[in-house]
């Protein structure tokens, strides 16, 4: 896995992608990952993620993330 990141991190200051779009960007689809495989359930996608739910859910608001059932 380290591997996989850091041919990733290289590809995108290679492309000039700034640090906190990449941030952006990873913790977005970390926590719609989440999401999909707790089935939506905002409380076990924290758990998954080691965060509380109500982080989570400041989360899905700010990123406009899909909540899956």
């Amino acid at each position: 896995m380290r591997d996989q990141l850091d041919k990733l991190v290289q590809e995108l200051l290679e492309k000039g992608v700034r640090y906190d779009e990449a941030r952006r960007e990873f913790e977005k689809m970390f926590i719609a990952r989440a999401l999909q495989r707790s089935k939506g359930n905002v409380g076990d996608a924290a758990e998954l993620l080691g965060l509380h739910r109500n982080t989570i859910a400041r989360k899905i608001t700010e990123y406009r993330i899909k909540r899956s059932s």
